[in-house]
């Protein structure tokens, strides 16, 4: 078994769930193309208003499937290959997905774990979660756009520790550092998750996705990011959900929103 990407629709929630049992769910090549293909298809679909991003079992991603290292790790062509397209194309379809987007982090959180974790918009995490990247152990440092990735969200001070080291921190050490939005007792993960994936739920859709448009934007640090925007910042002004929104807090009662063409 390779392990395989799961994909749950409840409504405008989608779970999808990393599985690669007897590995804690460690990401194989196979994982990575399923996740980029996945996340393509959410990002297509109109009706979607949040996504969960979950381990199975107890964990959330133990790193690579190290088993799999011997196959094209030591040919440059391979190994870029896997890092620039494999690794990077299914993490880009996550961090370009304008859908809402939830880490569910138990257990292990490890290299690839973390660096799929970097790409959600709202991580939370049980206390008992670990979080690291001790990759020099196996002799290799971390690519750059993935290195790049962690640096952005983890932090240099958390990046440094966890490459240079080889730290291994709890979920209240990532917490503190900013990584985490919650960290919470394994018993309460359920019901937080379902709380959380109802506020998001109910808010705007539209305005979720224009919003993450915005701020991956203004993250990119290009020049003209500001302008770019400015130049059509205000098209949403007579859309539906706009109206809706206005509409519904002066009538008094809950908004009742849906995408275009959804």
């Amino acid at each position: 078994m390779s392990g395989h990407i799961a994909l749950q629709r409840q409504g405008a929630l989608a779970f999808v769930t990393l599985s690669h049992p007897g590995k804690f769910n460690a990401m194989s090549c196979a994982m990575w193309r399923e996740l980029r293909a996945v996340f393509l298809a959410l990002q297509a679909d109109a009706a979607l208003r949040c996504i969960v991003l979950r381990g199975e079992g107890g964990h959330f991603c133990a790193g690579g499937d190290i088993s799999e290292y011997e196959s094209f790790r030591f040919s440059e062509t391979s190994l870029r290959d896997f890092h620039e397209n494999e690794v990077w194309g299914g993490l880009r379809a996550v961090l370009d997905c304008d859908v809402p987007v939830i880490a569910q982090i138990e257990g292990n959180c490890m290299g690839a774990g973390v660096e799929i974790a970097c790409c959600c918009d709202i991580r939370i995490a049980t206390d008992t979660a670990r979080f690291g990247a001790p990759i020099g152990r196996l002799g290799f440092p971390m690519a750059p756009r993935e290195a790049a990735l962690v640096l952005r969200e983890a932090g240099a001070l958390t990046a440094r520790e966890m490459l240079l080291e080889g730290a291994v921190l709890t979920a209240q050490q990532m917490q503190a550092r900013g990584f985490l939005q919650r960290v919470l007792p394994v018993a309460q993960l359920a019901a937080e998750m379902n709380a959380t994936t109802q506020r998001i739920v109910a808010l705007a859709p539209q305005a979720a996705r224009l919003n993450k448009q915005t701020l991956r934007t203004l993250q990119s640090g290009a020049p003209d990011a500001l302008p770019a925007l400015l130049a059509r910042a205000y098209d949403y002004a007579d859309s539906a959900e706009h109206r809706e929104g206005i509409a519904a807090f002066l009538g008094k009662r809950p908004a009742e929103f849906s995408l275009p063409n959804s």
